[in-house]
């Protein structure tokens, strides 16, 4: 059996997907062209779906009018020590599905993306001058960093309603389809901009930091100080989609150190230099905030990043000579067999 035949009798499953044309080699073997075998690969992932099965029915509940609503009702930013959206008692203190939603729509695994990134949306609550410059201010933080746009809703059946329930601040994680309300209680969900920015990062389909596949090299959790009721708040995602993102304790997304302490000691301990200093603030974005937005919705290079001039996209390199993943495969089974260079010439 010549070394091409046994190439193609081993790279079957590629015969659909790379179609094999029939040709004479250099000692005029002929190969023959192999119809589709009928296995199928498996399907890319979708970069458009946010699996959230991980959480189950965790994720699904009611805001809560009574212990959020007081504590978040006394929360003030200079006298705290935490952030406010990590004293509810939803999921991971401030991700929720409503059940109204869940009755309309049915329970989901799943959410998606916001097709193009661009979200409809209105502002409904009883928000002050005040916090709607607040509001307006992450908003357009937004569109001058990243090629997400928040555009007021006409008649879009999936858009944001901005609210002030008196249950603190939370919101659901991607598009959820149909109306889906972020709540920012006023005026503890507002005393800083970044709140508003980290709830509107959860309504585009990011979750906490801190979570992270990988957190452990970066954090240690020091479940002793943790609240019996919020332990489940710390477990580690199965799976992490940080678009080649590092980890990040400056993220908006972070948790602070004290985030649902029992006894005012730290839950969360920084394990590299500096990153005690930067967990848990919520004055804005930090970078790589900027760089995985524009990651998970194919923005390109914005707001002035190195590679490309401001909110210009910079298009993916073409890689010429053919598929790169094929090749790839092709020559890595080539020196797997022993089947490289050398060996053809020691064998001709």
């Amino acid at each position: 059996m010549s070394r091409l035949t046994l190439l193609i009798i081993l790279g079957l499953a590629w015969a659909q997907a790379v179609p094999l044309v029939s040709y004479d080699d250099i000692d005029d073997t002929e190969i023959i062209e192999l119809p589709g075998n009928g296995i199928e690969l498996p399907p890319a992932p979708n970069k458009d779906i946010i699996d959230l099965s991980a959480y189950a029915e965790a994720i699904y509940g009611s805001p809560d009018e009574e212990i959020t609503a007081a504590l978040v009702g006394n929360y003030s930013a200079d006298n705290n020590n935490v952030n406010p959206e990590e004293l509810g008692s939803y999921l991971e203190g401030d991700i929720l599905v409503p059940r109204q939603i869940t009755i309309k729509n049915g329970l989901t695994t799943q959410s998606s993306r916001w097709p193009k990134g661009v979200v409809p949306y209105e502002i409904r609550g009883n928000f002050n001058a005040r916090d709607m410059a607040t509001i307006q201010g992450a908003i357009a933080e937004y569109h001058k960093r990243t090629c997400i746009r928040f555009v007021p809703r006409s008649s879009e059946s999936d858009y944001i309603s901005i609210v002030s329930g008196n249950s603190g601040c939370w919101s659901s994680v991607g598009r959820v389809g149909g109306k889906q309300e972020v709540n920012l209680q006023s005026p503890g969900c507002l005393g800083k901009p970044g709140t508003a920015i980290h709830e509107l990062m959860h309504a585009l389909g990011f979750l906490h930091e801190q979570n992270r596949m990988e957190r452990d090299q970066f954090v240690a959790i020091q479940y002793r100080n943790i609240q019996s009721s919020a332990v489940t708040n710390f477990e580690k995602a199965a799976r992490t989609d940080a678009f080649g993102v590092p980890y990040d304790y400056g993220s908006v997304m972070h948790y602070s150190a004290n985030a649902f302490s029992t006894n005012g000691q730290p839950t969360i301990v920084a394990t590299q230099s500096g990153g005690a200093s930067q967990m848990g603030q919520r004055n804005g974005f930090s970078k790589f905030d900027v760089d995985k937005l524009n990651g998970m919705y194919d923005c390109g290079y914005m707001g002035g990043s190195a590679g490309g001039a401001a909110g210009a996209p910079v298009p993916a390199p073409v890689v010429p000579g053919g598929n790169p993943i094929v090749d790839s495969f092709l020559s890595g089974l080539i020196s797997g067999l022993g089947l490289g260079d050398g060996e053809q010439e020691s064998s001709n």
